[in-house]
């Protein structure tokens, strides 16, 4: 997809990110796929419906971008986050996961629900919006008339010593497949690696009885597809040769007469696709700078979109309900799954979409221990809420907690604190 020019072709990549992005608010409201709501079920209910539906994204996503990566129609390598960075920031992943999977815990949901419940009328989401947006945002900018970001200051000095630097890329096919077979290692791996996902999702007869399951699946793990196909093929031509839109960025004083519709930053012109947290940092970014055109990113298009979609179909469906908090405690829970989704997020380099979804289809180590640990913390969240209600006072945190481990097979049986009910 190349245009003549530098405008028509950034034009085009930013209308069908936000199309696409229409149809991801739809699918997932309509279906209620929710990566929260997947681990409670799992946590309360033992009920792995909307687990599988998950996985089913993943799936797709992972055979569609192996096979196009293998047949050269997608760059997922260098990418905008780069999951398959050749550092592999293993306690960020580690870290970032587990704030963030409590976050959305308190929160009711990730930064995509966020998205979908602000369309569906709750004015609780756009509280968490807000927080999301400024500390996503001066976690990776600069404080005002000043050089540190929260990054920097409480992160950097302790966390960045850690990282491990590899010799290739951080995905499962790039490290078993070496400098020579790193191509097919990595077509092998994802299919070896999805058709394992798949197995598992639909040999439940209850999920190939849900339609919606099915359907979130499929829709969503081919959304993030078309995506990544999208914007890797996003070119100019210019002075007979052909540029990627990131290419033709770098070359821009060579190649373009001014500086008329140059963005404000390149690398968010890379091959990507859904991701929310960072883009919702960037929301903050727009409006900070009067909604400069120059800022306009795939991120902000699909925050814009998703909560658009979700709205049409919370209107055709007359679901739309304005909802407030119940009460304090309620807005306090809320507050504090928006800070630490602001700063897990950014931390582990995306959510349950951007590093649970599309992170996962590059087979990245660090999308790999950043999925288990949202996972991990939401569960163990959820866990020590759950002992807290039953056991209300009698409950203290530290028992709750150790009992939630026990739980969870991470200690013995003989440390726990309170009866299982």
């Amino acid at each position: 997809m190349f245009f003549e020019s530098f405008a028509e072709s950034l034009s085009f990549f930013l209308w069908s990110t936000f199309i696409l992005s229409v149809i991801l608010g739809v699918i997932v409201n309509k279906t209620n796929f929710c990566t929260m709501g997947a681990v409670s079920d799992m946590v309360n209910m033992s009920d792995y419906g909307r687990f599988r539906a998950w996985l089913l994204a993943i799936a797709v996503a992972t055979i569609g971008v192996s096979v196009f990566e293998y047949l050269g129609l997608a760059d997922v390598t260098n990418s905008f986050p780069p999951y398959r960075d050749t550092s592999l920031i293993y306690i960020e992943n580690i870290l970032g996961g587990i704030l963030f999977g409590i976050g959305m815990t308190f929160a009711s949901g990730c930064g995509n629900k966020t998205l979908i419940r602000i369309g569906g009328g709750n004015i609780k989401s756009i509280m968490v919006f807000i927080i999301i947006a400024i500390i996503a945002y001066y976690m990776t900018n600069p404080f005002p008339d000043s050089d540190k970001t929260l990054y920097s200051v409480l992160f950097y000095d302790w966390v960045s010593p850690l990282a491990v630097s590899l010799d290739s890329n951080q995905d499962i096919g790039a490290l078993l497949g070496g400098a020579e077979n790193t191509q097919m290692m990595r077509l092998v791996a994802g299919l070896v690696v999805a058709t394992g996902m798949l197995f598992y999702v639909f040999k439940s007869a209850d999920f190939r009885s849900n339609k919606d399951n099915i359907l979130a699946g499929l829709a969503i793990g081919l959304i993030i597809l078309t995506a990544w196909y999208t914007s890797s093929n996003m070119g100019v031509i210019a002075d007979d040769s052909q540029y990627s839109l990131s290419d033709y960025y770098e070359e821009w004083d060579m190649l373009a007469e001014d500086d008329e519709g140059k963005p404000a930053t390149g690398r968010t012109l890379n091959s990507q696709s859904f991701t929310f947290i960072n883009p919702i940092g960037q929301s903050y970014g727009y409006a900070k700078e009067s909604f400069n055109p120059a800022l306009l990113t795939f991120g902000l298009m699909s925050v814009f979109g998703v909560i658009l979609g979700s709205l049409l179909w919370s209107l055709i469906s007359k679901s739309f309900r304005i909802e407030w908090f119940a009460d304090f405690k309620d807005f306090l829970n809320h507050f504090v799954g928006g800070v630490l989704m602001g700063f897990g997020g950014v931390l582990a380099l995306g959510c349950t979409i951007g590093q649970g979804i599309t992170g996962m289809s590059t087979l990245a180590l660090g999308s790999i221990l950043t999925f288990i640990s949202i996972i991990f913390g939401s569960a163990l969240t959820m866990k020590i809420q759950y002992y807290k209600i039953v056991y209300e006072d009698e409950a203290s945190f530290f028992k709750a907690f150790i009992t939630a481990l026990v739980d969870m097979k991470l200690l013995p049986a003989s440390m726990r604190k309170l009866d299982d009910v």
